[in-house]
Parts: structure tokens; C-alpha cells; sequence
């Protein structure tokens, strides 16, 4: 099929609201750790990051955790440690809630380290595992670097499943599923805003909007291809952007967004669907890896935009920590 074209549309209801009618053709995850907005829109999935973490740690439905984190801090642990046991905390509850799997960060300033991602996510699962929470619930988010990439394929052999996040190029795709990564996390809205500011357009029509095409064309060559692993189209700016690319394998969605499909009884079309293939292409080395990095310049600004974005907010999760420490 021709990436440009729309894949054949299966017959949806249409007395029922655009969230509705998406469920029915892509797995719908929240993107939160909001419980109550979780119960209200019953996402198959969640997912988090440590911007998340620390919102959802002040929500009424973890109430006492920071607490207990006060009690964990002057116990003598390390705020690292206490993050990663808030984070598990926040993604025990989520599995109570959500019947698929709650992705987990690793640290991002861990991106340019394998061995210690490892250690990390491996930690992560061993946290989870003692609070009852078995590795098939989770999947590991690891930033597409070539070492997180990696850290991902020695994972996977292990069965602790990976989310590779902060996606922007074919590349990057093409390396985490050769890597045999279960899930790839191609960043819609970042991509967008990139171009909006590097060009000076306010506002692309969707089937135009860089983002957007971004997916659709890994889309399309995961399956030519025949490659199994998921794509999660992320980081929405609007509902159209969901919209354009119903049919996606999953898509991570925003409370506001979702609420925003929830309350639109307008006819959803089926915009992605293909038939796996069988052709084959030959690995992604590193160079050619890092290159692509170097040479697409909107790939590379949003990578380490984004490792740093996370880094910080990690970062400012600590100072919290601290500040209850000593409260």
C-alpha cells in the first residue's frame, strides 16, 4: 500500500463517541498516572514519565506516599532510590486499574550508559516483583539512543519487555525493532512543533503535519517489512492528530485529549491498516545510527531535547524529596 493512501475503513459504530469508535481499531493507553482520569476513560494501558510521576504523587488517589517517601529518606536511603520506589509505587497502583501493561522510565540521564540502564531496569522489575507486580505487566521505557537501543535487545532476551521512547527518525525505528524491542514510542507532537518553529507554519493540515506523517511511514514500513513491534504514536498536540492516525497499533493519549474524543459522536475513519510483509533490509549500525542523528537535524535537537527535559524533571523530583526530607 501506498503510505499516502487511506487503508480500507472496517465497518465501526457510529452511535458511539470517537473514543469509542478507536478502541475499537487501536489499543487506546493514557497518557497519565491519574487514577480517577484512568477509571473514567478505561484505557487499555498507561504510561509514565517523572513529570507524571511527580503529579501524580500530589494526587488524592496516592495519598500518604509521600509520606512514606519522608520515612524512606530518613531511613538513610538515596533520593535515586526513593524515586525509583515512588515510581514503582505510582505503577503498582496503575496496574490495579488498567488491565494491559503501565510503562516505567529509566532514569534519562542513564541514556548514554547500557550497563547502568540495565542495572536500572532491571531494578525496576525486581521492585515491582517484590510489591507482586509480575515483568509481563511491564514495559521498560528506555530513551532511543544507540546504548538504550542496546540496553533494550539484552532486555528483551531477559522477557522484560521495552517501550524505546523519544523517537524521531526511521532510523531510530528501524534500529530498536531490529533490536527486537516490543514497543517503539515515535513522538507526534515534538516533531510538529519542531517544524512549526524551524519554518515559521502555525498550522498544518493533518494529513500534512509532519508528526503525523512521521508515523504513518514508519507504520507502513514496520509492516512491509514485517518487523512485530508495536508502534505507539505519541505526544499529541490535538485530537486531530489522533484522529489521523486511527488504526495505529496504540496510541498514547492525554486525559484532555481523550476527553475531547470521549465527548465527539462524529464518525472516526480508518486511517492505517496493512497486511504484514516480508522484505528485508539489512541492520542499522551504529554509525549509520548516529549519523542519522547528526543528519536530521529536527531528530537530533528533540532526542537530546528531550533526554534533557526528562533529566530535569528527575532532577526537580529530588529537590521535592529533599525539601519533604526535611519537612
Amino acid at each position: 500500500m501506498n503510505p499516502t493512501q487511506t487503508a480500507p475503513e472496517p465497518q465501526l459504530a457510529v452511535d458511539t463517541s470517537k473514543l469509542e469508535q478507536l478502541k475499537a481499531v487501536t489499543v487506546v493507553v493514557a497518557d497519565t498516572g491519574d487514577i480517577e482520569a484512568i477509571k473514567k476513560y478505561q484505557p487499555q494501558d498507561c504510561t509514565t514519565n517523572p513529570s507524571l510521576i511527580l503529579k501524580a504523587a500530589q494526587l488524592e488517589g496516592y495519598s500518604g506516599l509521600m509520606g512514606e517517601a519522608r520515612g524512606w529518606l530518613k531511613s538513610g536511603e538515596s533520593v535515586d532510590d526513593v524515586i525509583d520506589k515512588l515510581t514503582v509505587r505510582v505503577g503498582t497502583e496503575l496496574t490495579k486499574i488498567v488491565p494491559g501493561n503501565v510503562s516505567t522510565e529509566v532514569d534519562a540521564r542513564l541514556s548514554f550508559d547500557k550497563d547502568a540502564a540495565l542495572a536500572r531496569a532491571r531494578h525496576l522489575i525486581a521492585l515491582y516483583e517484590e510489591g507482586g507486580v509480575g515483568k509481563d505487566r511491564i514495559l521498560i521505557k528506555l530513551a532511543a539512543t544507540w546504548e538504550g537501543i542496546q540496553a533494550a535487545q539484552i532486555l528483551e532476551k531477559e522477557g522484560i519487555r521495552c517501550n524505546i521512547t523519544l523517537l524521531f527518525n526511521m532510523e531510530q525505528a528501524i534500529a530498536a525493532a531490529q533490536a527486537g524491542a516490543y514497543l517503539i514510542s515515535p513522538f507526534v507532537g515534538r516533531i510538529t512543533d519542531w517544524y512549526k518553529k524551524s519554518t515559521g507554519t502555525q498550522d498544518y493540515p493533518v494529513d500534512e503535519d509532519p508528526g503525523v506523517q512521521s508515523v504513518r511511514e514508519i507504520y507502513h514500513h514496520f509492516k512491509s517489512h514485517g518487523y512485530p513491534t508495536i508502534i505507539m504514536g505519541a505526544s499529541f498536540r490535538s485530537a486531530a492528530q489522533v484522529e489521523a492516525l486511527a488504526g495505529c497499533d496504540r496510541l498514547t493519549i492525554s486525559p484532555q485529549l481523550l476527553g475531547e474524543l470521549a465527548a465527539d459522536s462524529g464518525k472516526l475513519e480508518v486511517r492505517l491498516s496493512e497486511e504484514m510483509g516480508h522484505e528485508t533490509e539489512a541492520p542499522i549500525t551504529e554509525a549509520q545510527f548516529r549519523y542519522s542523528l547528526a543528519d536530521n537535524a529536527m531528530a537530533g535537537d528533540k532526542l537530546y531535547e528531550g533526554i534533557r527535559g526528562f533529566a530535569a524533571d528527575t532532577e526537580k523530583l529530588g529537590k521535592v524529596l529533599a525539601e519533604v526530607k526535611q519537612s
